[in-house]
């Protein structure tokens, strides 16, 4: 695999080497074989930004825990749609990396895959009567059938001690837990998918090599100005398929391109902090993730935990994420990367979307200001004997949630990914954040069924429907297919049905 650029000819470039890239260029390289592909990568390593196992959740976002995923509506039911889909698109990623597994393209699903139950985890009768109206819809769906509900504090303690020591006996508390539950170091995965096309001369990876601009050719090619950091050389390579996974920095790049699509986006950077338990007893007694409710205001990646991690083979306890506001859209960017972002076409629905979210930025302002002992008193809540002493904080990734035009409100603030896409299908990339990592291969089939069309209907599919072989059918209506495809996967990725 080289490391070092020069003018050439590409049918893909794929700009950032986190696990969108990594996944998109895995995918291909199963589709189109013969396939010649340039990644390039501004940073001197794989998945060192949002990917990286220390600035992403690694939760295996299956909706088995993110109260997010099941808002209450104002009439007091509980909506379960978005939760149903988010827990197929989880269910698609899992197929391709056991179809990986079983042909041998990656190994040991141990280092990148530990099994660990997901747990949500309320406070106060409000909560409780809202997780119980939860349980009872989802319950009754083949795909969240493990889930187990209990206000039993001696049950809820058996299942994870820490939240329960010392907490109020007369509070009122309850649980859901589903064992199957998975934390994914998608840092690792991104390296061994690359490794994974490695040896194949035709595949290139430039470390330290930023990209610059973009335009396009005549022939609907694109023409990529890539600046070797190194040495400050420039060269362009020109590509028939551009990939722009370059986390928080993809937004510029996607008006430097100039596609039409592209117009009217904005970014709203939102930055992370983590308390990381230091004490090696803490973090042996805990062995799941707990997820609770967000406070009014709060965005959707700051839905507190408390969170076993399994970070290079060794088990980590976190809490938080504690928002925090930056003008970077990388956690190795600039400050000048949200006002240089602003340009004529968005800057009506970037102020419009301000307005209508003030409650948020009063949020960050909070966060921003917090002492240690704010910090403190949040964990106490999951944690309630928690000390100051066993806990040291730890800086995350940056977040960029995407802004975008609106016909009604002028603007609005989306949580969650955008994929644009040039109507020829020659260039795509891709903006948000979470639930990301855990749905990057149904994001990675959506934006291969858009982009390349013509070749879908000439064989990709078919080899689509290998990797995937749910391809085409739907996991959430159907239970037969559900039960055998995720005992496949499962059995592959080492995912017992209770530990």
């Amino acid at each position: 695999m080289s490391h070092s650029g020069s003018d050439a000819s590409y049918d893909i470039v794929l700009i950032g080497a986190g696990i969108m890239s990594a996944t998109l260029g895995a995918m291909l390289k199963i589709l189109q074989p013969n396939a010649s592909i340039a990644i390039y990568e501004r940073l001197g390593e794989i998945a060192a930004e949002s990917s990286d196992a220390w600035n992403n959740a690694g939760t295996g976002h299956a909706a088995l825990c993110e109260l997010n995923y099941t808002p209450e509506k104002a009439n007091g039911d509980v909506d379960a749609s978005k939760a149903f889909a988010i827990n197929e698109q989880f269910e698609l990623s899992k197929q391709f990396w056991a179809y990986l597994l079983e042909k041998g393209k990656i190994s040991d699903p141990e280092s990148f895959l530990a099994q660990t139950p997901h747990m949500s985890f309320v406070i106060g009768d409000k909560n409780v009567s809202y997780l119980k109206k939860r349980f009872d819809l989802l319950k009754g769906h083949h795909a969240f059938a493990s889930m187990e509900y209990s206000e039993d504090k001696a049950q809820i303690e058996q299942w994870a001690p820490l939240i329960m020591e010392g907490r109020d006996a007369g509070e009122s508390v309850a649980a859901t837990r589903v064992a199957t539950g998975t934390d994914v170091n998608f840092g690792k995965l991104s390296t061994l998918l690359f490794d994974s096309i490695a040896n194949d001369p035709a595949v290139n990876l430039h470390y330290h090599h930023e990209v610059k601009n973009l335009s396009r050719n005549a022939d609907q090619s694109w023409n990529v100005k890539v600046a070797d950091i190194n040495t400050g050389n420039t060269f362009r390579v020109n590509a028939k398929f551009v990939f722009v996974g370059a986390g928080g920095r993809a937004l510029t790049l996607i008006q430097k391109s100039g596609i039409p699509e592209g117009k009217g986006f904005g970014g709203f950077p939102v930055s992370g902090q983590w308390l990381r338990c230091t004490n090696p007893e803490i973090i042996a007694r805990h062995k799941a993730k707990v997820y609770g409710k967000a406070a009014v205001g709060a965005p959707p990646m700051s839905v507190p935990h408390l969170d076993t991690r399994i970070i290079n083979g060794k088990q980590e306890l976190l809490f938080g994420p504690y928002a925090g506001f930056s003008t970077k859209f990388l956690k190795q960017g600039s400050f000048w990367d949200l006002p240089c972002s602003i340009k004529g076409n968005n800057i009506y629905p970037m102020v419009r979307a301000g307005l209508a979210n003030v409650p948020l930025t009063k949020y960050l302002i909070q966060q921003v200001m917090q002492k240690p002992a704010d910090r403190l008193e949040a964990l106490r809540e999951y944690f309630p004997n928690a000390k100051s002493e066993d806990w040291a904080l730890e800086i995350a990734g940056q977040r960029v949630q995407v802004i975008k035009k609106d016909k009604d409100k002028g603007g609005v603030l989306q949580f969650g990914t955008e994929v644009i896409t040039a109507a020829d299908g020659s260039i795509s990339g891709l903006l948000g954040a979470s639930p990301g990592a855990s749905t990057a291969v149904p994001i990675m089939i959506q934006l291969i069924e858009r982009c390349f069309p013509a070749e879908m209907k000439k064989g990709w599919a078919e080899r689509m429907k290998e990797m995937i072989p749910s391809y085409g059918h739907s996991l959430t209506k159907d239970a037969a297919l559900y039960e055998a495809i995720v005992k496949h996967s499962n059995d592959l990725l080492h995912i017992k049905a209770e530990i």
